[in-house]
């Protein structure tokens, strides 16, 4: 299974999460659907985090080319929300050319399953 390469050193910066994510006055449906599906919002975003760099280096990353900027990848992966559920979400990343970060770009809940299912 191929990871995201140098998955222990990836960066995720807490604002794509309060900021963006699960900011329902940036992006309503993402929020709404984080909210819904794991119960994730801007006050336990912390949990959100360290559950995406636990998972990393257990889920494989699928290289998705690079426009420019470096290496573009997708990883996704089950992540247990607050509320029990069970979401696939989906992460993208970037091996930054200029910074040499593996970093986060974007993350959103794909499928969930409430944990009575």
């Amino acid at each position: 299974m191929n990871t995201l390469p140098r998955a222990d050193e990836a960066v995720i910066l807490i604002e794509k999460f309060t900021k963006y994510a699960l900011n329902p006055t940036k992006d309503e449906d993402k929020a709404y659907a984080f909210q819904r599906a794991l119960g994730f919002n801007k006050d336990n975003v912390p949990l959100l985090i360290a559950q995406i760099k636990a998972n990393l280096s257990k889920f494989p990353a699928v290289r998705r080319g690079d426009i420019g900027f470096g290496m573009r990848y997708e990883v996704a992966m089950e992540i247990v929300g607050a509320n029990g559920n069970v979401a696939l979400v989906k992460t993208g990343w970037i091996d930054d050319a200029m910074s040499g970060e593996m970093r986060l770009t974007s993350a959103y809940v794909h499928k969930f399953r409430t944990s009575g299912q």
